[in-house]
């Protein structure tokens, strides 16, 4: 039977839109909560490096399933699998909304993030199994709508329920749009006949998990996730913390690698399926989409943090401001979901790098007194070049690949996806911060008294100080301080972004020929197949 009628019965639209709700609700979790930490904190009587934990158990929860998504998918049926997820899910996020203290909500959010982590790959392998090769990428074109979207729109309502209502209500939205999930594909989404032949081969055999596999793979990401977010906070391998979880990191990915090669030699099913890799197409894109994840959520963290700590924004107002990507998005997606039906995808690739590339670079030319209309348009460019990688690199990614590896291959591009986002995110925090204080200093050694400039720019600002303060001495204190604050720390912060973005655009132009080398499926035929 063709892979791609499994699900026939249905209206293949229907389905997708089902699977994007999921989608939605889990992207917009990896975001909403961070804005709501301090509220989170003063709430439960915990500080605000203890709420931050409320962030991190959910990313390494997250990491350590998603990876093994795919593997339990096959052996309980992706349908059941899925559903369960769903559930979990929701019924978490009662639990994380309902909870009384920190160390509650910090086991109800590692819950929320196991039900989360299962939900990307199998929603992104039910719409490679209900849609043929060539409508694939409109499908794909849907489900990246939610992902590139909801991390954007996450800090924006996650501070719009914290001002106007409760912290907890973050979590309990969350609630409504997990049961209709649920109905709908409890009504709508079956199981491909290739899963269902498996799940009645787990029956006849019994089951028998990887357990050795699931625990190398749990440490490995669950460590460098942890890395990752506490990485900056605890500065780095001065760390005694960090060193240990970067050995365990180290054992654990070295552990798995091993292991799961041997597994696959054997014959049996291993949790992450490593074969994969010897095909240079979804290699290729493994690496593609981790780098789509850098970008993206490396920009969405250092976009919002320029405009409310460097330009003064409300954190609604830098949602409004930022909002222009979502449009940017829905614009581009639907259009590169019909191209990708007549163009050579690996060229849609090359675009969409080098559109990224340039747009950073405008990007880049921000300055503490832009305009509000200036920083929606650079955003609005930003995105642009977002569909014509989230996509192609999503298509192409199942080139090659047999039809009952589609679990598979959904699940460690997600995986690439979120570590790519995770590195991103690090990225930009630490960088930031430490470039921050190379260009203070730079800035700090043209602050003399042989500089005519800073001269005429004390003087005012001490005169401008007087009119509160009676001694001359105090007035230049003030004015010392004030400019140390408001334009030298300003100053120097705006420049290390400015590297950032710099940095993203060389890294979009060095990766965009990679995509050339990668093979374009044949037209006609099931993208899986070859």
């Amino acid at each position: 039977m063709s892979k791609s009628q499994t699900q026939a019965k249905h209206n293949p639209w229907a389905i997708a839109v089902t699977v994007t709700l999921a989608t939605i609700m889990e992207v917009l979790d990896t975001s909403i909560a961070n804005v709501a930490v301090p509220h989170i904190a003063g709430g439960l009587g915990a500080t605000q490096d203890q709420a931050t934990w409320v962030i991190t158990s959910y990313l390494v929860s997250n990491a350590v399933i998603l990876p093994v998504a795919a593997y339990f998918a096959s052996v309980f049926g992706r349908k059941r699998f899925y559903m369960s997820c769903v559930a979990l899910f929701g019924i978490s996020s009662v639990l994380c909304g309902l909870a009384p203290s920190l160390p509650l909500l910090l086991f109800f959010r590692v819950l929320q993030g196991i039900g989360g982590g299962g939900l990307a790959p199998s929603e992104q392998a039910i719409l490679a199994d209900t849609f043929p090769p060539e409508k694939r990428g409109q499908a794909f074109a849907v489900y990246g709508l939610a992902v590139v979207t909801a991390p954007v729109l996450g800090p924006t309502l996650g501070g719009w329920i914290t001002d106007n209502y409760d912290w907890r209500w973050i979590f309990f939205i969350n609630v409504p749009v997990a049961v209709l999930s649920l109905f709908l594909t409890s009504r709508l989404v079956e199981d491909p006949p290739n899963i269902k032949e498996e799940v009645e081969k787990v029956k006849r055999n019994g089951f028998r998990m990887d357990t050795v596999g699931f625990g190398f793979v749990a440490l490995a990401f669950g460590c460098l996730e942890v890395i990752l977010d506490k990485g900056q906070e605890d500065d780095w391998l001065n760390s005694d913390f960090i060193c240990v979880f970067l050995v365990l990191t180290i054992i654990g990915f070295v552990g798995m690698i091993v292991w799961e090669l041997y597994v696959s030699r054997k014959g049996q099913k291993p949790i992450v399926d490593l074969r994969l890799f010897q095909n240079r197409t979804f290699a290729l894109a493994f690496c593609m989409m981790m780098l789509v994840g850098f970008a993206l959520y490396g920009a969405n963290i250092a976009m919002p943090q320029i405009l409310q700590q460097l330009m003064g924004y409300t954190a609604g107002a830098a949602g409004e401001a930022l909002s222009t990507g979502g449009l940017a998005t829905i614009l581009m997606m639907p259009l590169v979901g019909v191209l990708i039906g007549k163009v050579d995808p690996r060229k849609l690739i090359v675009f969409g790098y080098l559109m990224m590339g340039f747009s950073l670079f405008y990007v880049a030319e921000i300055y503490v007194g832009v305009s509000f209309a200036w920083v929606a348009k650079a955003r609005f460019f930003q995105s642009l070049g977002l569909g014509f990688l989230f996509i192609p690199v999503s298509t192409l990614a199942y080139v090659g690949t047999r039809p009952e590896q589609s679990n598979d291959v959904s699940g460690t591009i997600n995986l690439g996806r979120n570590v790519g986002g995770s590195i991103g995110t690090s990225f930009v925090t630490t960088f930031a911060a430490r470039w921050g204080q190379t260009h203070q200093a730079y800035l700090a050694r043209h602050v003399n008294n042989g500089s005519p400039a800073w001269v005429a720019r004390l003087n005012t600002l001490t005169q401008q100080s007087r009119g509160s303060v009676a001694a001359v001495a105090d007035a230049q204190h003030r004015a010392l301080a004030q400019f140390y604050q408001r334009t030298l720390v300003s100053q120097a912060n705006m420049l290390a972004y400015k590297d950032v973005f710099h940095f993203f655009a060389i890294a979009m132009f060095v990766t965009a020929p990679l995509a050339m080398f990668m093979k374009r499926p044949p037209k006609g035929t099931q993208a899986a197949a070859h």
